[in-house]
């Protein structure tokens, strides 16, 4: 049996809303847009399209109450201008208990869902983690 993930589903009161952030956030595509979804895909022909899972922004009722128990880490070339623009978007930095010695920096999205910005990968594991990457092959 052959399965893969199809999408992270992300619970909003606003699924445009959240979906507009994510979207500025990532450089994705909105492929699907209702009142209840939006569905955020990778750039059509980029190495993630049909690889990384989607975005799907559901609307539900309540808000967030608790810390999430999935999260997404992003890992930018440079971390302090990444989290200055993030910010800029409409993100807020939080405290869920980290460390202040950490090396990544934890944000929230505009409707409280925690991510996290790592430093970006040291020089020596660059090239084997591209070289990993650029050779990936989906299974059909």
């Amino acid at each position: 049996m052959t399965v893969r993930i199809q999408c992270l589903c992300i619970d909003s009161q606003d699924p445009r809303r959240v979906a507009q952030f994510w979207q500025d956030a990532l450089g994705w595509r909105r492929t699907y847009d209702s009142d209840d979804e939006v569905a955020l895909e990778p750039p059509a022909g980029s190495r993630e399209d049909s690889v990384v899972p989607d975005l799907l922004f559901l609307r539900v009722p309540e808000s967030k109450t608790v810390k999430n128990r999935l999260h997404l880490d992003l890992r930018p070339d440079d971390q302090n201008a990444e989290v200055e623009r993030l910010i800029g978007l409409g993100a807020t930095r939080v405290d869920v208990g980290q460390a202040d010695d950490v090396s990544w920096v934890v944000l929230a999205d505009p409707e409280g869902n925690e991510f996290c910005v790592l430093a970006p990968l040291r020089p020596e594991h660059q090239a084997e983690w591209r070289a990993a990457y650029e050779s990936y092959q989906p299974a059909p």
